[in-house]
């Protein structure tokens, strides 16, 4: 029972985020695809952590403690880059295979199916891993699940942007650059604590900034393509 309290802990921010981008979508993706979606960015979550492992074996001595330079560089090195650059595969992946692919929104649609199938296997290993298991899992629903979420739906937003509005080298470049930017930030102001606990007071304080301002940013991206696929369906 107290199992089955702790998975439904972890699970449930990332179900409710589902369903919430599947409730915004005007039109509905095959129950299939998002399926596939969600087990896809599920898949990724044990060998994007070896992955970061390795690389984190090789920026960093085993034990050592960090600056706040080295929590940053771990930030964007170890956690956000490897993380987004496999979830942005699989998009490109889904992008290019599936049929019913074919409007703005699908773009967010997908990148955040994919990200909450990573983020809600992240989650499972983090509150079972704990003895506190309890306020491991409340912190990452305020924060760190919705924080996938938004980095998906930047990516979502910058992929279908360089699909169906502008395929620039620029656009393209975005496509991994902007939720690669979200996600470092967001974790060097979460691990600055490790480096000095004074640093890691006040960068709490503006990760929580920060998360309101790119959750305002993704839901003015949502509805920016919402309109979008309305004023194509006018035409």
């Amino acid at each position: 029972m107290n199992l089955f309290i702790k998975l439904a802990a972890a699970l449930l921010p990332a179900i409710l985020l589902l369903i919430y981008i599947y409730w915004r979508d005007p039109q509905k993706e095959p129950t299939k695809a998002l399926i596939r979606a969600v087990l896809l960015g599920a898949f990724l979550c044990v060998p994007v952590a070896f992955l970061e492992s390795f690389i984190e074996s090789l920026l960093f001595d085993k034990g050592a403690s960090l600056s706040l330079a080295g929590t940053t560089v771990k930030a964007f090195m170890v956690a956000a880059l490897p993380e987004e650059a496999a979830k942005l595969f699989v998009l490109w992946l889904i992008a290019r295979t599936n049929r019913h692919f074919d409007e703005h929104f699908d773009g967010i649609v997908y990148a955040v199916y994919i990200s909450l199938g990573f983020a809600a296997i992240e989650n499972i290993f983090y509150v079972l891993g704990s003895e506190n298991w309890l306020s491991v899992a409340f912190g990452r629903a305020l924060l760190s699940v919705p924080g996938h979420y938004a980095f998906a739906v930047i990516m979502g937003y910058c992929y279908s942007i360089y699909r169906f509005v502008q395929p620039s080298v620029k656009n393209a470049v975005f496509v991994l650059l902007m939720p690669v930017m979200a996600h470092g930030i967001y974790d060097a102001l979460a691990m600055s604590g490790e480096a000095n606990p004074y640093a890691g007071s006040i960068g709490f304080f503006i990760l929580i900034y920060f998360c309101i301002k790119m959750h305002k940013i993704a839901g003015q991206r949502i509805d920016t393509l919402i309109m979008k696929d309305r004023e194509s369906s006018y035409q």
